[in-house]
């Protein structure tokens, strides 16, 4: 099993999510975090200045079996890029092992 983490742009999580889910990846945990960027040039929007080091992102978790490893990675480069400085990163860890807390089972069986 792989836990892979992706920080991604807010803008692009609604077509991570639903590409995610079309390629079988059904449940995931995310929440909004605040990253520090490469970038520090501040930039203005509407005539107000804003500074580009703190960047809001989307941070996903995800536990999957090893054969929906690359297509889990494959689905967030494809839908999370745009091209640009900035579209995250994603990281990939080993499982040991997991449990289903409700019956006790452990294994790959309790990601499905």
């Amino acid at each position: 099993m792989k836990k892979i983490e992706a920080i991604i742009r807010k803008s692009k999580f609604s077509d991570v999510k639903n590409a995610l889910h079309d390629v079988g990846v059904n449940f995931f945990s995310y929440w909004d975090v605040t990253a520090l960027g490469n970038e520090r040039v501040g930039k203005v929007y509407r005539g107000i200045s804003f500074s580009t080091a703190d960047i809001q992102r989307r941070f996903l978790t995800i536990v999957v079996n090893d054969d929906f490893e690359q297509v889990t990675i494959d689905t967030i480069l494809k839908f999370g890029s745009t091209g640009d400085v900035g579209d995250g990163k994603i990281f990939v860890y080993d499982v040991q092992e997991s449990y289903r807390i409700r019956t006790g089972e452990k294994g790959e069986e309790t990601l499905r």
